[in-house]
């Protein structure tokens, strides 16, 4: 999982290291699908470790009373081909929000592969606080990009008779 924004103007971005993916998905049913990925905001990684403490602190991520962001799916429809859209809530900092995201799913044997892109505005949820709220400083929307390889579920055992 990594994120882009700008800061003065100039691109940035950064990744989590440590996430969870609770993925149910088939292509062909994809009304029948569910998501929930919880991340780790401790294990960010901005580039610098000065940069990482900066944003575990209160007027950030909180990461002390906040340990993780969580988005939990609400529906995903087909957009055609192998994109589709999922529509969900998406919770940090105690603050939760609706967000959709479109993604592509590409089978690759026993694994699947999940890319998308989800934009929020970091003030929604409070990131960025006092001084760091002057969105001419860091911007307010921060892209944020996933790619999850999923395995796929082993096939169920029949019944024995």
């Amino acid at each position: 999982v990594s994120f882009g924004y700008k800061q003065m103007g100039v691109a940035m971005d950064g990744k989590f290291r440590k996430f969870v993916a609770k993925l149910n998905f088939d292509p062909s049913k994809p009304a029948a699908a569910n998501a929930q990925i919880d991340i780790d905001l401790a294990s960010i990684d901005t580039g610098t470790s000065e940069g990482d403490e900066e944003v575990a602190g209160k007027q950030w991520f909180n990461s002390r009373a906040f340990p993780s962001a969580k988005f939990v799916s609400t529906r995903v429809k087909s957009l055609g081909a192998d994109r589709f859209e999922v529509a969900g809530k998406l919770s940090i900092k105690g603050k939760s929000v609706d967000a959709i995201a479109p993604f592509t799913f590409k089978p690759q044997g026993n694994v699947g592969a999940f890319d998308g892109t989800l934009l929020i505005k970091r003030l929604d949820f409070a990131i960025g606080e006092g001084p760091w709220a002057d969105v001419s400083t860091v911007a307010n929307e921060v892209q944020i990009k996933f790619h999850i390889v999923a395995n796929a579920a082993p096939a169920a055992a029949a019944p024995k008779k």
